[in-house]
């Protein structure tokens, strides 16, 4: 993947998104630049150079440059971080007070606990299925209302000529509907762009995305994705429902709204990171579960996606969330189709059941189907390597809200015209009988009793032209037809991911694969049926289409996502038919390896692109050379056990090191011995403690009303006001804190010396944010981050070029 050129630069001064953010060397080998310095109370503290991103939209002249005193740019690539991204804590910090708590605890609160999580995860998967009937119930209403209107239009004009009227008026519609789903996203919520899915994969990562879980987010993301289906774009609505429902997981499992500004005081005991991600995991496979009727694919979407560490309790709940809102959605849509109690609606896209004889596949059909896996393979990755350089050219060009609107209108337009042109100029015509299920058949210049195959893939929702695909009669699409739509739809479904609007690509990919699909299918039945000896029995097994289509669709989307296991147990679920589970899994593990080879996964690009400090499964398999010496950042900040709140005010003020987590040393009285390290502290809980006025002064002269709570850390969860918002007098500087209660007393601890692929191990597998590397003294040396390590995650050809760069 070739470079993005960024404006990169030392900077003492960070913006205020960014002050969560840990430490971040450069990667091209420079040296850092390495102070320390002697604050008031004798605190040892050290400060780390720290590298900030610029913003591709601003533009700094040389004049500003200059008067900020910065050195000349460096050019900045995809294997820099942004500093923007804070890690989760997903290791819980056993200080005193959350032992005392936990020692308080009966029995019997443990079990009490242990059913709010079930029930928890309940209101999560029925909140999730509701909100999924509402998109489809909505969606299939404006859409049935527009493509009503556009097609009596075009059946008025067809004989009175006119028909570009009719095409205004689609195109019209349709940007119309885009414009509001783009102004929303663009001005009022960014984050609500796009699937979501990059995004939620990095929370459950460890990476706290901003605004990825608030109330607002999940407003937008509704409504914006019901404009963009309705819109006609090449889009889908089911990637969004993951998002959604790990928004509404973050906000149930919490009691509260921060954005309402309402506490209804219930689930306060899940108020830090490790509760609220496994309950994100919950509203992720909720989501899945949801859109595709694939309550285990929705489990195993969370675990391949999340973390490595899993206990069987949680796996359950995972799969009783997905399943409830898999149920909720079907009763509710039985309700709607006045059919109470009938629950055939398994998910907002139901592929149909593949009965009879395109159920039933030969043993050598199965190197056709690898084959298949390879085009996917690469077709995929032609998708991803434009979409990346399209991604590219909006980042630099199309960073103002106006313009990402404009952009999509274009778009919406232009997918309208060339739908539109399509059609009208296709002459595949296809008798409408009975048995047809064609929802907005188009005549056009067909004879009387026909339909325009071309406006069943066209004109349509995505979901119904790929139940169309998989389920029309062989003969209903001619090859001519398949082609030329399978090589429009690509191009705008690549132009259409990225927008300023909220969409999936899941539905785009099963759609451009299910059309090339099919077509080999028909091409296949066609050489049989010519070419072998004892054309009727080749031409019975060959004929339907719709298995080939359906091979085709786990193809294609497997080449674009690259996901496997999860996907595998979707697509059978989503089928109904566990017949097809070696074929599919076969070739989504061959899209992947050949997609591999030269791209990355679209998911995996996009979040490379936002800089985002995202750690695989495994580290670099050539990384054994590396120790956690070279990995970590040094010098460290560090705190004394007993404190000035001076220093403490002074360190967390210094925004040009926005550590997150302080280690905390112990000096023997009367000893000469350098100090040793008896703890870890984070920041937030030292906001908490400056806030709360925790000083030894106030706590000997009993000015103090009560002691200090896990309830007060919980209180100011998740967004801990910044330090600038906390008055502290001359007089109080003075003060002392002592942090003996509070700091975490058994940190994770590694020697200087332990090799990197170790360190990975145990950050991916303990979900840390911290990781205190010591000498043989047990005196602190270093601190890795996740930055220290996925700054060292570069790819195929990255620990070569950082070996060049050190040498």
């Amino acid at each position: 993947m070739a470079n993005i050129t960024k404006k990169v630069s030392w900077s003492s001064r960070a913006d205020e998104s960014a002050a969560a953010g840990e430490a971040t060397p450069l990667l091209n080998g420079s040296e850092q630049p390495q102070h320390s310095r002697q604050l008031s109370g004798g605190g040892s503290i050290f400060q780390i150079g720290r590298l900030s991103t610029v913003d591709l939209e601003e533009e700094i002249t040389s004049e500003e440059d200059s008067l900020r005193g910065r050195p000349k740019e460096i050019p900045h690539n995809e294997k820099l971080l942004s500093l923007k991204y804070e890690s989760l804590d997903y290791d819980n910090i056993e200080n005193q007070l959350f032992l005392e708590e936990e020692r308080r605890m009966s029995y019997m609160g443990f079990r009490c606990l242990e059913i709010s999580r079930w029930v928890v995860c309940g209101l999560i998967g029925f909140l999730t299925g509701l909100i999924a009937c509402f998109i489809d119930i909505v969606v299939e209403q404006l859409a049935g209302i527009k493509y009503q209107v556009v097609k009596e239009n075009i059946e008025k004009f067809t004989e009175a000529g006119g028909l570009s009227i009719s095409l205004i008026l689609w195109a019209v519609l349709n940007f119309t509907f885009v414009m509001v789903g783009a102004i929303i996203v663009a001005f009022f919520e960014p984050i609500a762009a796009g699937s979501g899915i990059p995004q939620i994969k990095c929370y459950l990562n460890g990476v706290k995305i901003p605004r990825v879980v608030r109330l607002k987010t999940l407003v937008i993301k509704v409504c914006g994705v019901i404009c963009s289906v309705v819109g006609g774009l090449a889009v889908g609505k089911e990637g969004p429902m993951i998002h959604s429902g790990a928004v509404v997981a973050a906000g149930v499992s919490q009691g509260r709204s921060t954005s309402l500004k309402r506490d209804f005081k219930i689930f306060e005991y899940f108020r830090r990171d490790t509760e609220k991600r496994d309950f994100v995991s919950a509203g992720a496979a909720a989501g899945v579960s949801a859109a595709f009727g694939a309550p285990v694919g929705g489990v195993l979407f969370s675990l391949e996606e999340g973390a490595s560490f899993w206990n069987q309790m949680l796996t359950w709940r995972i799969f009783f969330a997905s399943m409830i809102s898999t149920f909720t959605l079907n009763f509710f849509l039985s309700i709607y189709h006045a059919n109470p109690g009938d629950l055939s609606n398994p998910g907002l896209i139901n592929f149909g059941r593949f009965e009879g004889d395109s159920v039933t596949y030969n043993l050598y059909e199965i190197p056709l189907f690898i084959a298949m896996g390879a085009i996917g393979g690469l077709l995929g990755a032609l998708f991803n390597v434009l979409n990346y350089w399209l991604t590219i050219f909006r980042i630099r060009y199309v960073h103002r809200p106006c313009l990402q609107v404009m952009e999509a209108m274009l778009v919406a337009a232009v997918t309208a015209t060339v739908s539109f042109t399509m059609i009208y100029f296709s002459n595949d015509c296809q008798p409408l009988g009975p048995e047809s299920t064609e929802e907005y058949p188009l005549q056009l210049f067909c004879a009387d009793g026909e339909y325009n195959s071309m406006a069943t893939a066209f004109f349509n929702t995505p979901e119904r032209s790929v139940r169309s695909l998989f389920h029309n009669q062989p003969g209903t699409y001619n090859p001519l037809t398949l082609g030329l739509f399978t090589l429009t739809y690509f191009f705008l479904a690549c132009w259409t991911y990225g927008l300023a609007v909220s969409a999936g690509v899941f539905i785009p990919s099963l759609l451009i694969g299910a059309a090339w699909g099919r077509l080999c299918g028909i091409l296949l039945a066609s050489i049989t049926s010519t070419s072998s000896v004892g054309a009727q029995h080749s031409s019975t097994i060959w004929a339907d289409p719709g298995k080939y289509a359906l091979i085709g669709a786990a193809a294609q989307l497997g080449g674009i996502v690259r996901m496997t296991l999860s996907l595998t147990v979707i697509m059978v679920e989503a089928t109904g038919n566990v017949t097809y589970g070696l074929p599919i899994m076969l070739v989504l593990m061959t899209a992947k390896i050949v997609g591999d080879y030269f791209e990355e996964g679209l998911y995996d690009i996009h979040i490379k692109l936002q800089s985002v400090p995202f750690l695989h499964w495994e580290a670099p398999a050539t990384s054994h050379w590396l120790t956690a010496r070279e990995v970590m950042s040094s010098p460290v900040t560090c705190l004394n056990r007993i404190e000035k709140v001076g220093t403490i005010v002074d360190i967390l003020s210094n925004t040009s090191t926005n550590h997150n987590g302080f280690p905390v040393v112990v000096q023997v009285p009367g000893s000469d011995e350098p100090a040793k390290l008896c703890g870890l502290i984070l920041r937030s809980q030292l906001i908490v403690l400056l806030k709360h006025k925790v000083f030894v002064e106030l706590a000997r002269s009993r000015l103090t009303r009560r002691k200090l709570q896990l309830k007060d850390f919980r209180d100011a969860y998740p967004r801990f006001p910044p330090i600038q918002s906390i008055h502290v007098s001359q007089d109080e500087r003075e003060c002392m804190m002592d942090l003996t209660e509070f700091m975490n007393p058994t940190p994770y601890t590694v020697p200087q010396e332990t090799s990197l692929p170790r360190v990975f191990k145990l950050f991916r597998a303990l979900g840390l944010r911290h990781l205190v590397v010591v000498d043989d003294e047990n005196r602190v040396v270093g601190l890795v981050t996740r930055k220290d390590l996925a700054r060292y995650h570069l790819g195929k050809h990255g620990l070569e070029e950082l070996q060049l760069a050190q040498t």
